[in-house]
């Protein structure tokens, strides 16, 4: 299909140190975009260049449906254009990042309300179908120290979902977790594919990015070294990086899981 999102070019430094060397990814609606690689590769720090949490010294991000946008990173964008763009990507990080005082429901309100000015009432609604579908709707009344880290993770993607996102990130969101408690945020994630979310992840988790994942890419040293369906990237891997790296990841998926 058509992309939805071009992302091109993106290059990033800090200091002396070159994280990111022109990153090129295409997204169609609907895909889910699995994003692997050894730590240091540059992948998260890509992903937050998506919803210009990182700012990328270069590059461009089109979004190509109703609403076009498109921001080049090469002319410091508008804070308008990220706001549009923060618009677009609903953002599931690592901790999960609620706020500590307020009940699962008012953490997925929050957002709506608070940026997209919509009333209480709506919100709320809205806020509660979402908290169901993650298999929450028993837990809307309780605070994060109340809740599991998986609990809390999942709160964390009914808060990105609460902005009706064209896109959904998640960075690495179950690598804080419990192995116990993995499944059900995975399974969430994967309820979200069926449903035709437009997904970029990265995650250490083979098996997810196996069962889900429409393409997978191979980051290393601030570039991709691979793309592909899983099929192929997991039975062909063409490059050598990508052997090591999934070869690596096997034995340590093993180790953690039994």
């Amino acid at each position: 299909g058509e992309a939805m999102i071009k992302i091109r070019n993106i290059r990033k430094t800090f200091g002396e140190n070159t994280i990111l060397r022109g990153i090129d990814l295409d997204v169609g609606k609907g895909q889910v975009v699995v994003i692997l690689g050894p730590s240091g590769s540059g992948k998260t720090t890509f992903l937050r260049c998506l919803n210009a949490l990182e700012m990328p010294e270069d590059g461009q991000i089109e979004f190509d449906n109703e609403r076009p946008l498109k921001i080049d990173f090469s002319k410091k964008p508008s804070k308008h254009d990220i706001l549009a763009l923060r618009r677009k990507s609903g953002m599931v990080f690592q901790q999960y990042n609620l706020f500590p005082h307020k009940t699962a429901l008012e953490n997925v309100m929050e957002g709506p309300v608070a940026v997209q000015g919509k009333p209480a009432a709506q919100a709320r609604e809205e806020a509660l179908k979402l908290l169901e579908k993650v298999g929450l709707g028993d837990k809307v009344n309780l605070y994060p120290y109340q809740l599991s880290g998986g609990q809390q993770q999942r709160v964390g993607i009914a808060r990105a979902l609460a902005i009706q996102p064209e896109l959904m990130l998640f960075d690495e969101p179950t690598s804080a977790l419990d192995p116990e408690l993995v499944q059900d945020v995975l399974n969430a994630m994967k309820e979200l594919a069926q449903e035709g979310w437009t997904m970029v992840v990265v995650t250490h988790e083979i098996k997810f990015a196996l069962e889900v994942a429409t393409t997978v890419v191979v980051m290393d040293g601030g570039v991709i070294v691979e793309q592909g369906s899983p099929k192929e990237l997991f039975d062909h891997p063409k490059h050598e990086r990508t052997r090591k790296f999934l070869q690596q990841i096997r034995k340590d998926s093993a180790d953690y899981r039994h």
